[in-house]
């Protein structure tokens, strides 16, 4: 649909919000401790609108970070399975949501419902409204015009928010969900004549060219620029559990006598036994080898399976990293290796 271009006036977001409140769960960014995180359902004079990046992505919405996929019940030699409802989902928005962040969704819907398709992960994406907010400020571990996608992106978002002033917002509806949305509450919205947005948006640098990484990077496998650059990682996996777009995770069993659940809960690449064998084998038995494994899968596998770069380029990888590891400095790296293999 073509999108369609609104002011609302910031006195009016706090009744906009509100409205959407009494109806969903809100998701917004909210101060915490001096640390930027998502919370459901903050009060709206909770909700932060002056942030670079928030330490965790709302990927826990649709992905979580542990779900039951049923329960048991084991009654003699018999057991009885009871499975999860999934119609009690319930709508969800994401308010306050940067255009990386966004993107997320769109990465994680081509590995969860690529071929087959998890009913958990559809049924929340279907549930889900994003409105976002375009960035007015970075820093120097944001890349995310390098991964194709701008500060102030509408794809992906229902409703994208610009603050223009101290007084209003440019509101871009973008999707059906969105108009419907703003069909309900156009009271609260003006007509936005010729307003724009640009010089009110941050001004992320293109580091790298992404197309040199995807193309040099089978070239690499077995080249020593892994060993090189993993030295330092002690595979804790922050980098994982910050980032946006991974979504590898271990199925268990808890259980409690008879009675007990099977869940899914968040895993990393980047740990020593992800990938080892019941023979004992373990295919990756280096950090040189699973840190190959994590740039890869995002920069070539991921590329070829769905045509998408599995990286948002928000950074929360290396903000997160206790060894000062940091993604960018290493894809600028490879991008300037085309020429040299």
């Amino acid at each position: 649909m073509e999108i369609l271009k609104k002011i609302i006036k910031k006195e009016l977001l706090e009744k906009f919000y509100q409205n959407l409140k009494r109806e969903s769960s809100v998701y917004a960014p909210v101060i915490e401790k001096s640390k930027v995180e998502y919370k459901f359902n903050p009060e709206y004079n909770e909700v932060t609108y002056d942030y670079i990046q928030t330490v965790q992505s709302p990927k826990n919405v649709v992905f979580p970070k542990t779900e039951n996929l049923f329960h048991f019940k084991k009654n003699n030699r018999e057991a009885e399975v009871e499975d999860v409802d999934i119609s009690k989902i319930s709508d969800v928005i994401v308010w306050g949501v940067h255009p990386c962040d966004i993107r997320l969704f769109e990465i994680l819907k081509s590995i969860f419902v690529l071929d087959y398709k998890d009913v958990f992960f559809q049924t929340r994406m279907e549930k889900l409204i994003l409105i976002g907010l375009s960035c007015h400020k970075s820093d120097s571990y944001c890349f995310c015009t390098s991964v194709g996608i701008g500060p102030g992106e509408t794809k992906g978002s229902d409703i994208l928010l610009t603050k223009i002033s101290d007084d209003y917002f440019l509101a871009e509806i973008v999707s059906e969900k969105g108009k419907k949305i703003f069909e309900k509450n156009s009271q609260f919205f003006e007509d936005a004549k010729d307003v724009s947005k640009e010089k009110n948006i941050a001004d992320v640098p293109v580091y790298f060219n992404s197309d040199d990484v995807i193309k040099v990077l089978p070239e690499m496998f077995n080249n020593n620029f892994w060993v090189r650059n993993s030295l330092r990682c002690i595979g804790c996996g922050a980098c994982t559990f910050v980032c946006p777009t991974c979504g590898c995770f271990d199925i268990q069993d808890e259980t409690k006598r008879k009675c007990g659940s099977r869940v899914r809960c968040w895993d990393s690449c980047g740990f020593s036994m992800f990938t080892i064998h019941a023979s004992g084998h373990n295919p990756r038995a280096l950090q040189s080898q699973r840190w190959r494994q994590r740039i890869m899968h995002k920069y070539s596998y991921q590329p070829q399976n769905s045509n998408l770069i599995g990286c948002v380029g928000c950074g929360r990888c290396s903000r997160a990293c206790s060894a000062d590891m940091n993604i960018l400095e290493q894809l600028i790296e490879i991008s300037k290796m085309k020429d040299k293999i």
